[in-house]
């Protein structure tokens, strides 16, 4: 059995929608006293012990396809006139993308809809894009070269809160890792919850989700063989549309997508997944960052808390403030007691 939080503290109530006009922090604004309580009391467990979320950044580590190369170049130490000092600084190439390489944050200003499908002839119509909460394109991005004036990383809180850790490799893929393609469903969800011992506590408002699919392994840096990007497993849409209902704050997965991408989708000789809605490949971006206003973390390394069965933890996510930016670098931690150390199985 996992170990729930007491039933006072999942009683707590957190703030709920519908949010005020113009609102850019979608469900993060659930997160406060509450969340913070809840986060607090895994902290206070006999054994807990810090989780690191994140995959170690290099310029060999695997790269999105979607955009440029990714080149850290270290500077030569330096020093000052007149002063004992000596530093080391890095710089990085143009094009790099950094909020989108790496395990990495997603904006609510990083996607947006469009009324019909854009039919690949130039140019591409911007002006009808529509933003969570109803923004248009000319309030968000109004220039090709401006930044997000709404929705970007300078609008989101530090997310502090309680987070669950669903185990699809073992109850998906029967212990072996999710292939190309493969879904993780609202029924799969439910399963997990009720074989991983969470059913009782379930999915609290605030929460953040996590979801071990096990292709991390498949990251390895250098990144030789290209395969980790290619393809992946990831949500299948009612299982998006199951969570927005649950009020999480985010999703994370330890996959590149968070959708799952079939092998030769990137490349056009197949189709989306099972039960993907039409013209919408990335129906789980759609959905929980343009619709339901739920953040993404990708890559996230979650291997190890896996392991040790650490369903249940407080999980600190914290962006970058870069003022109108898309996406963010970030180092998400959980912080939980292990299943020996909490006494379960």
């Amino acid at each position: 059995m996992a170990a729930d939080e007491p039933p006072n503290l999942q009683r707590l109530k957190v703030p709920s929608p519908p949010w005020p006009a113009g609102d850019e922090r979608g469900m993060a604004n659930q997160i406060g006293p509450a969340t913070f309580q809840r986060c607090a009391w895994h902290m206070s467990q006999p054994g807990a012990i810090s989780y690191e979320i994140s995959q170690v950044r290099s310029n060999t580590m695997p790269l999105s396809p979607f955009s440029g190369p990714y080149a850290v170049k270290p500077s030569a130490t330096a020093g000052i006139p007149g002063t004992a000092h000596a530093f080391n600084t890095e710089s990085l190439n143009e094009g790099a993308d950094p909020g989108q390489q790496g395990t990495q944050f997603d904006a609510l200003g990083h996607f947006a809809a469009l009324g019909q499908p854009w039919d690949g002839k130039a140019p591409f119509p911007s002006d009808a894009a529509v933003y969570y909460g109803g923004f248009k394109q000319s309030e968000v991005k109004p220039t090709p070269d401006s930044p997000l004036l709404k929705l970007g990383m300078d609008k989101v809180p530090p997310i502090v809160t309680s987070a669950l850790l669903l185990d699809a490799k073992a109850f998906v893929g029967g212990g072996k890792p999710m292939g190309a393609g493969d879904l993780v469903g609202a029924r799969h969800i439910e399963g997990m919850l009720k074989a991983q011992g969470l059913a009782r506590r379930g999915i609290l408002p605030g929460d953040v989700v996590y979801v071990y699919t096990g292709w991390s392994e498949r990251w390895q840096d250098p990144d030789t063989d290209k395969v980790y990007y290619s393809s992946a497993p990831g949500l299948a849409y009612d299982a998006a549309r199951y969570l927005a209902d649950k009020r999480i704050v985010a999703i994370g997965l330890d996959t590149p997508f968070i959708d799952a991408v079939p092998a030769g989708m990137l490349q056009g000789k197949s189709a989306p997944a099972q039960g993907t809605p039409p013209n919408l490949p990335f129906a789980i971006h759609h959905h929980m960052i343009t619709q339901a206003g739920i953040h993404h973390i990708e890559n996230a390394k979650l291997d190890a808390m896996a392991r040790d069965k650490v369903w249940l933890s407080c999980t600190m996510v914290l962006p970058l403030r870069e003022k109108g930016a898309a996406g963010s670098a970030v180092r998400p931690v959980a912080i939980g007691a292990p299943a020996m150390a909490a006494g379960r199985k």
